[in-house]
């Protein structure tokens, strides 16, 4: 017999059945009303979809993983579910500690790894329902700072890589594929000394110093890795 007392409607948001199961086993020995979406096949497949099918359950608390298939993003969840008054718990495989930061800033209550044990979790819920925090003060604020700090160096990177004149750029996505000046002069039917100009041109507006940096910059600020006809 499940125990009533502190009854809390909570959805699992998770495509990976086994570990969805788990929870909702879990989480329904402890007395809570367990529901759950489960994303891809036979459900939801975009965020949007995801996020009125977990509304439609009115729960008080969503777990959610991250990574929902190739059209689904946990992280876009968790400002809206924030909203309409639903505390987020996220239970991802995500190592990256920047990613925990971003789903803190969004208004996730707390990060949690699929790593650690059930306990973790149910004790996590009992902390949002007694009103207490599930992580300290501390680590959300090391964790947003650090995110927080990512995110404006991104910004600025993005913001040379905008300096660059479209040819730049052009010759950027040649280095990133690894061609030399001679290859990308030849490709280009230009000279190597042309091609060596507008590679000093791409260092200085990058503030680099070397081809391997500029092509780093370029793989962090998103610049597509696509095949370029002069």
């Amino acid at each position: 017999m499940t125990r009533q007392l502190g009854l809390t409607r909570i959805v699992i948001v998770e495509d990976h059945t086994l570990f969805a199961e788990s929870l909702d086993i879990a989480l329904t020995l402890e007395g809570h009303d367990v529901r759950r979406v489960s994303p891809g096949e036979g459900g939801p497949t975009t965020s949007m979809t995801i996020l009125a099918a977990t509304l439609h359950h009115r729960p008080r608390v969503a777990l959610i993983d991250l990574a929902l298939g190739a059209t689904a993003s946990g992280v876009r969840l968790i400002e809206p579910l924030q909203r309409a008054g639903v505390s987020v718990v996220v239970i991802t495989g995500c190592a990256d500690r920047l990613v925990w930061g971003e789903c803190l800033r969004a208004g996730a209550s707390a990060v949690l790894s699929k790593s650690e044990p059930l306990n973790v979790t149910l004790a996590a819920i009992r902390h949002l329902r007694e009103g207490r925090c599930v992580m300290s003060r501390e680590e959300r604020e090391r964790l947003m700072s650090a995110s927080a700090q990512d995110r404006s160096e991104l910004h600025e990177v993005r913001h040379r890589l905008a300096s660059l004149t479209p040819r730049e750029r052009q010759v950027l996505v040649h280095l990133m594929h690894g061609r030399s000046v001679r290859e990308i002069a030849g490709t280009s039917v230009v000279s190597e000394a042309t091609v060596r100009t507008q590679v000093k041109s791409i260092l200085a507006k990058l503030h680099v110093s070397s081809q391997l940096a500029a092509v780093s910059l370029a793989h962090r600020g998103g610049l597509p890795v696509i095949e370029v006809v002069a």
